[in-house]
């Protein structure tokens, strides 16, 4: 299982690479809303400092988590592309399929 933060993280960098890999063709997509569906174990950690974690279940794992530790949630974010100036523009991005992608 990943943190919930790490597969955000990583989907942001997915996102950035496309960008930058697009920027030198002709065709690009305005970026709109990112949608993530995922199940997620929602982890308490004992101790005065503890703290509460989301972890992804993998699709298709045996977690040790049953159906009732497990939440599944969905996210939509709207990305923004961010100037220096703090100015925010429009994300464009590109890239090749993936076998297997919708």
């Amino acid at each position: 299982m990943i943190e919930l933060s790490e597969l955000v993280w990583q989907l942001r960098q997915e996102l950035y690479a496309s960008m930058r890999d697009g920027s030198t063709t002709p065709l690009r997509f305005e970026l709109g809303p990112v949608e993530i569906e995922a199940t997620v174990a929602v982890v308490r950690e004992a101790g005065a400092s503890g703290k509460i974690r989301f972890l992804v279940v993998e699709a298709g794992g045996t977690g040790k988590h049953n159906t009732s530790q497990t939440q599944r949630i969905k996210l939509t974010l709207q990305p923004h592309l961010i100037a220096p100036d703090g100015t925010r523009g429009t994300a464009l991005i590109s890239g090749n399929e993936v076998d297997g992608e919708r």
